[in-house]
């Protein structure tokens, strides 16, 4: 398995590459971001990692550009600053994963492994997944309701679509974060509640029916309107 890791750090750079090589992925490297994006555009790589914070192009724009090509490797961003608003920027660039330093290397090494696991397990899924009047197509990446186009950061289309993989069912916060990020729920943030204020204002106003549901105390479900609580 092949890994790229986009570092500036030497000291973090080098601590990374040997736990990689020691549990046998391949690690590609570069230095600074221009170098990173095409070897990222290049390559052909199960996980990408990047540091946000470099000199000259940073890791959200490195993302952003990779899925502007339409580029959907799996992306783990590394960054100092933790806050909310920071974890939203770096998932609304396309990242799939944030992780925020320091950090143990066991930790790292399982989110990489989540990440891997997830594309395949995606992969093995059907493409196309169609609740009540709401369509989702995970390779062509689009989203139809009532047959009008809903565009969708990369961020929010993996939460609708977990969300309709599991109808009927309570997603805890927890869940979704370990699921949808592959992150560490911590109570001090609601970066979900503003992922799923998001995508309500996208998928639910405006119609008439309402699919994205709260269950107090217990967190969110995607719910058909025939069915009931």
């Amino acid at each position: 398995m092949r890994i790229l890791l986009i570092e500036d750090e030497a000291k973090t750079r080098q601590s990374l590459q040997q736990g990689l090589e020691e549990e046998n992925w391949m690690v590609d490297i570069a230095t600074d971001g221009e170098t990173g994006l095409e070897k990222a555009i290049n390559g052909q790589y199960e996980v990408i990692v990047s540091d946000i914070m470099m000199p000259g192009m940073n890791g959200l724009q490195i993302c952003q550009q990779l899925r502007d090509r339409g580029i959907r490797t799996p992306v783990l961003m590394l960054s100092a600053l933790g806050e909310t608003d920071d974890k939203v920027l770096g998932l609304e660039s396309g990242a799939d994963d944030y992780l925020t330093k320091p950090f143990e290397f066991r930790e790292f090494m399982a989110r990489v492994k989540a990440l891997n696991r997830r594309q395949q397990i995606r992969a093995e899924f059907g493409t196309k997944i169609k609740i009540h009047d709401l369509e989702l197509d995970t390779s062509a990446k689009t989203v139809r309701r009532d047959g009008k186009s809903i565009n969708l950061t990369p961020r929010e289309f993996a939460l609708l679509e977990f969300l309709m993989r599991h109808p009927g069912k309570v997603l805890s916060k927890t869940e979704i974060a370990e699921k949808v990020w592959d992150l560490d729920f911590d109570t001090g943030t609601n970066v979900i509640e503003v992922y799923v204020n998001y995508l309500r204002n996208k998928v639910d106003k405006g119609f008439p029916q309402k699919l994205i549901h709260t269950q107090f105390g217990l967190g969110y479900v995607f719910r058909q309107p025939e069915e009931t609580p």
